[in-house]
């Protein structure tokens, strides 16, 4: 397994501020939507979390899939030299960039969520369709929809993942992001808020941030094996390694 994998997770991770902040209030109104039955029982609601999530993150996996298959393209019409030094800079650059906006040094990283916003308003109107939720395959509609709100760290590991130059680790890239997100998710929903302080540490908030910045650096060194690696497997586009209510433009995952 890819250890830069471990970076979408740790951005999933450290965005859980913004997932309290900015999605507590669809988290809130969704539960709140949901028959008395289901509310009362804890093991039902965490059920419909859940699946709101899987939804969510499937609609993150094909995100990434869209991605890397276009960074393939992209990897295949340049040379394989230069092609993947392009993707492997840009994506660098992306990392250090999410490094230094989750550390609080950067803020005007979030404003790539404003390239989401035409596509959000087609739809919107489909989510709120599928409100209130009254079943689970309801619950995973709304989910697959709710992937993809305007969001500037979804966005970000997006083109970050477009620098992986296949499908299938586009994909992984932005599962392993959506699974970073979870536990603020859940938090949110469920339990106590730990999550929540953690992210208003600046420490902690710094500490992630650095080590992304880390990742970065340290994809320049280490990515020529892994072009080496793509040109004689072949890889482009479709291969990879072993293959609310009324919802707020601006909200986080």
């Amino acid at each position: 397994m890819d250890l830069l994998l471990l970076a979408p997770f740790l951005i999933g991770l450290a965005s859980g501020l913004h997932c309290v902040g900015m999605c507590g209030g669809i988290i809130g109104a969704l539960s709140l939507s949901l028959p008395p039955t289901v509310r009362a029982r804890r093991v039902h609601l965490l059920i419909y979390t859940l699946t709101y999530s899987l939804g969510r993150i499937t609609s993150y996996g094909l995100a990434g899939a869209l991605m890397g298959g276009l960074g393939g393209q992209v990897f295949g019409a340049l040379s394989p030299e230069y092609g993947h030094a392009l993707l492997r800079g840009l994506a660098a650059l992306l990392l250090i960039g999410m490094g230094l906006y989750l550390a609080g040094w950067f803020p005007k990283f979030a404003q790539l969520e404003r390239l989401g916003v035409p596509l959000w308003k087609r739809l919107e109107p489909l989510g709120q369709r599928l409100l209130p939720v009254r079943s689970l395959p309801q619950a995973l509609g709304f989910g697959l929809v709710w992937g993809w709100l305007p969001c500037g760290l979804v966005y970000s590991t997006l083109l970050w993942s477009a620098s992986s130059g296949s499908v299938g680790r586009g994909a992984l890239y932005m599962v392993a992001f959506g699974l970073g997100t979870l536990p603020a998710v859940l938090t949110t929903g469920l339990l106590t808020g730990w999550v929540t302080r953690l992210m208003r540490q600046p420490k902690a908030r710094a500490v992630i941030g650095v080590s992304l910045i880390v990742f970065g650096l340290a994809s320049l060194w280490f990515a020529p094996d892994h072009a080496g690696h793509m040109s004689a497997s072949g890889t482009g586009a479709g291969a990879g390694p072993n293959d609310t209510q009324q919802l707020h433009p601006h909200a986080h995952h």
